[in-house]
C-alpha cells in the first residue's frame, strides 16, 4: 500500500511539474519583482547602444582603427541584435523565459567584458556581434512577459513603463557614454555592464518562473529559416548603416548586401508559411490592428531615433558643443518622457486609444515642425519647448500602439507578436537614421549651391565683404594674398554653416510631414477595451 501511495505521489508531482504555469496567478509581489528584473535588463541592453555610439572616436583611437573599420562596432552589434529580436520567441518557448533571459543577460555581460578587453578592431567587432546577438533577446521577452503577468489596469502600466525605458535609454546614452569616457577611459563603457549584468543574471535564475521549457522544439528547428532571417535582416541593417556613407547602391558591397537581403527575405517568407518548424511565425499579422500598430511603431522608431540622432549632430557640428554640453541640452526630453508616462498610462484606461495616438502623433509632428525653423545660434532655450513636446508626445504614441499590438494574444503567440512588434521599432530607427543622413547630405549640398549662386549675383555684397575682411586681416598679417585666402575661407565656412542649418530645417520638416501622413491609418485600427481600475477611479 505504501508503494502505491508513493507511486501516486510521484505521479502527482510529475504532473504538477509538467502542468503549465499561469503567470497571472503568481503573487503580485513576485510579479512586480520579475517585471522589474526584466525591465532593468532591457534598459541595460538598450542604453549600451547609445553609450558606445557617443564614444566611438575614443574607441577608434584606442584600437588604432580606420573610419570605415570603426563603424562596424555599431553595425555589427545592430545586425546581430536585429536577428535575435524575432528569434527570441522561439527560444523562449524551447528554453523557457527564465533560462533564455538568464542566458541572454549572462552572455551579454561576458561579451561586454570581452569588448572591454579587445586588443584590436577585429576582436572588438567579433565581441560586439556576440553582445548584440545575446542582448537582443531581452527586449522582446520583457514585453511578452509583462502582458502575460498582468491584466486590467495593471497591464495598462506595462507599455508605459517599457515605453519609457525604450525611449529613455537612447536619450541618456550619449550623456552617460561621454561622461564615462572622460572619467575612466573608453574601456569603462563596456566594463560598466559587468556588475548589473551579473545581478540581473542571478536574479533571473532565482525568481523568473512564468512558463516551462519545451526542448523538443530545438530538435525540429528549421536552420534554413534561421539562415534566411539572418541574411535578410543582417543585410538590410548593413545597407541602412553603410548606405549614407558609401553612395548606396553605387557601392558594389552595398549592392551585393541589398541583393542578398532581398533573396533572404523571399526565402524567409517561404519558410514562414511552409516550414514544419519555423523560428518566426507571422500569424499575428492576421489581426489588422496588430499590422497597423506595427506600422505605427515603425514610424515612431523612425522619429524617435532620428530626432535623438539629429539634435546632437546639429549641436556638435553647427554649435561646436562637446559631449557634456550636448547632454545638458537634450536631457529635458528624458524628463518630459518620465513625466508623461503616468499621464499616458492613465489615459489608456479612460480614453479611446485611437484618440491618444492621434494626439501623440500630432504633437510629435508639431515639435518637429517647430524644430524645422532652427537657426545656427539655437541652444538650450530655443530647443526647450520642441524637446518637451517631443518627449511628452512619444509616450502618447508608444503606449497605445503597444496596447493595440499585444492585446488579445495568448502566451505562445504573444511572444511572436512581441518580437515582430519590437523589430518594427528597431527597423524604423535604422531606416530613419539612414534616410535622414541622406536627406541632410542632399539638402545641405543643395542649399550650399543655392547660396553660392546667390552670393555671386550682381548687387550682392559678398565680394565687398571679402575684400574688406581681407584688408583687415592684411593690416595685421602683412601678406595680401594670405589675407584674401583667409577671408575667402571664413566666407566659405559661414556659407557651409548656414547651408548645414538649412539642411536640418528641411529634414525636420519632412519628418513632420511623415507623422502627419501617419494619422491616416488611425481610423482603420481597433482600440483595446477601456479598463477601469484604481488609477482611473482615482480621477
Amino acid at each position: 500500500m505504501s508503494n502505491v501511495t508513493a507511486l501516486v505521489g510521484r505521479t502527482a508531482a510529475a504532473q504538477a511539474a509538467a502542468a503549465p504555469i499561469d503567470p497571472a496567478a503568481l503573487p503580485d509581489r513576485l510579479k512586480y519583482l520579475i517585471f522589474a528584473i526584466m525591465a532593468f535588463g532591457q534598459f541595460m541592453a538598450l542604453i549600451d547602444i547609445q553609450i558606445v555610439a557617443a564614444s566611438l572616436n575614443d574607441v577608434q583611437a584606442g584600437l588604432s582603427a580606420g573610419p570605415d573599420e570603426i563603424s562596424w562596432v555599431q553595425t555589427g552589434y545592430l545586425m546581430a541584435e536585429l536577428v535575435m529580436i524575432p528569434f527570441a520567441a522561439f527560444l523562449a518557448q524551447s528554453l523557457s523565459t527564465r533560462w533564455l533571459f538568464a542566458l541572454s543577460a549572462g552572455l551579454f555581460t561576458v561579451s561586454s567584458a570581452l569588448c572591454g578587453m579587445a586588443w584590436d578592431i577585429q576582436s572588438m567587432v567579433v565581441f560586439r556581434v556576440l553582445q548584440g546577438f545575446t542582448g537582443g533577446a531581452m527586449v522582446p521577452t520583457v514585453f511578452a512577459t509583462g502582458f502575460a503577468l498582468f491584466s486590467g489596469p495593471q497591464r495598462a502600466m506595462i507599455p508605459a513603463i517599457l515605453g519609457m525605458v525604450s525611449v529613455l535609454a537612447p536619450t541618456l546614452g550619449p550623456t552617460v557614454g561621454g561622461w564615462l569616457t572622460d572619467a575612466a577611459g573608453w574601456r569603462s563603457i563596456f566594463y560598466v555592464n559587468i556588475v548589473p549584468g551579473i545581478a540581473v543574471t542571478g536574479l533571473a535564475i532565482a525568481f523568473i518562473r512564468v512558463d516551462r521549457p519545451n526542448p523538443a522544439m530545438l530538435r525540429k528547428i528549421d536552420y534554413s529559416h534561421l539562415a534566411a532571417l539572418a541574411v535578410f535582416l543582417g543585410g538590410l541593417e548593413y545597407v541602412l548603416e553603410e548606405g549614407p556613407r558609401h553612395n548606396w547602391l553605387g557601392d558594389p558591397n552595398i549592392a551585393t548586401a541589398a541583393w542578398l537581403s532581398l533573396v533572404g527575405f523571399g526565402l524567409f517568407l517561404e519558410r514562414s508559411f511552409n516550414s514544419g518548424g519555423p523560428i518566426v511565425k507571422l500569424t499575428p499579422f492576421r489581426k489588422p490592428t496588430f499590422a497597423i500598430a506595427c506600422a505605427f511603431n515603425l514610424v515612431v522608431g523612425f522619429g524617435l531615433y532620428s530626432a535623438t540622432y539629429l539634435l546632437p549632430v546639429f549641436l556638435g557640428r553647427v554649435r561646436g558643443y562637446n559631449s557634456l554640453q550636448i547632454g545638458e541640452t537634450v536631457f529635458v526630453t528624458g524628463i518630459a518622457q518620465i513625466l508623461s508616462t503616468i499621464v499616458a498610462a492613465r489615459l489608456s484606461q479612460r480614453v479611446d486609444q485611437r484618440l491618444v495616438i492621434t494626439v501623440g502623433l500630432s504633437v510629435f509632428a508639431a515639435s518637429l515642425w517647430m524644430t524645422s525653423y532652427v537657426r545656427p545660434d539655437w541652444g538650450f532655450q530655443a530647443f526647450l519647448i520642441p524637446q518637451v513636446l517631443r518627449g511628452a508626445a512619444i509616450m502618447l504614441c508608444i503606449v497605445p500602439s503597444v496596447g493595440m499590438a499585444l492585446t488579445g494574444f495568448e502566451m505562445a503567440e504573444l511572444r511572436y507578436a512581441s518580437g515582430l512588434f519590437n523589430l518594427m521599432r528597431n527597423l524604423g530607427g535604422a531606416i530613419g537614421i539612414a534616410v535622414v543622413n541622406t536627406w541632410l547630405q542632399d539638402n545641405t549640398r543643395i542649399q550650399a549651391a543655392r547660396m553660392g549662386e546667390s552670393l555671386g549675383e550682381p548687387g550682392r555684397h559678398a565680394p565687398d565683404f571679402i575684400a574688406a575682411f581681407a584688408s583687415q586681416i592684411g593690416s595685421v598679417a602683412g601678406d595680401p594674398n594670405q589675407a584674401l585666402l583667409a577671408a575667402q575661407g571664413q566666407m566659405a565656412a559661414l556659407v557651409s554653416r548656414y547651408a548645414l542649418t538649412s539642411g536640418f530645417d528641411e529634414v525636420f520638416r519632412m519628418m513632420a510631414w511623415l507623422f502627419i501622413a501617419t494619422l491616416v491609418m488611425v481610423p482603420f485600427c481597433k482600440s483595446p477595451p477601456i479598463t477601469a481600475g484604481p488609477l482611473a477611479e482615482a480621477h
